[in-house]
């Protein structure tokens, strides 16, 4: 006669699964922005990516040619990556370094004389956990002017940074960061005001 299991080892019975992938949408986007992108994804492989390093100049009209709106004296290097360059805007003077990637599907907007570290994550794209099928989400970012996210900082879907505030490194942003403050940790809160000491040169 078998007995009958134990109560205290068996497995708890399994959750129905509540995403339904199957169902999630295979092509997003209209079928012009595939061919943009295809086009960009070529030239940014290439023509941007195996530029000289001191090629700024060039990297910009690449990234205008498919629709960027770059001040002038911003650098990009050639190790950054955009993915949709027609929805970006940087200001004057600004950097962004090497191993970057600006993950906009939804528009990212960068102020003038801000820096952005190498290998942040600018991340403008999510999905709607709440619903079975997962349906994009493209909300955008905006990151002011006078700002310095430092390196492999994470900035998330939606978020926005005031002017004049530091980033710390490796911090994951997922909420706004207001004006004029250092902020860092995981996730990133403000640990203090920031200090600005102005000099002869910069007064």
């Amino acid at each position: 006669m078998t007995q009958p299991p134990d109560k205290e080892t068996s497995p708890p019975p399994a959750a129905p699964v509540f995403q339904t992938l199957d169902r999630c949408a295979s092509y997003p986007y209209k079928k012009s922005d595939y061919i943009k992108r295809l086009l960009w994804n070529l030239t940014q492989a290439t023509l941007f990516r195996y530029s000289l390093p001191r090629a700024f100049g060039w990297r910009r009209w690449l990234l205008r040619s498919f629709g960027a709106q770059i001040g002038e004296n911003t650098y990009f290097r050639a190790g950054s990556r955009v993915f949709h360059p027609w929805l970006l805007t940087v200001g004057e003077w600004s950097t962004i370094s090497g191993g970057v990637i600006i993950y906009n599907l939804g528009h990212v907007h960068i102020g003038s004389h801000t820096v952005i570290s190498q290998d942040a994550y600018i991340c403008a794209g999510t999905h709607d956990y709440t619903k079975p099928d997962l349906p994009l989400l493209r909300p955008e970012i905006r990151i002011g002017s006078g700002i310095w996210i430092a390196a492999a900082a994470f900035i998330g879907p939606g978020v926005t940074i005031g002017d004049n505030s530091v980033i710390g490194a490796r911090a994951v942003v997922t909420k706004n960061i207001p004006p004029g403050v250092v902020a860092a940790g995981n996730p990133a809160a403000v640990i203090k005001p920031r200090k600005m000491i102005q000099t002869p040169e910069s007064a």
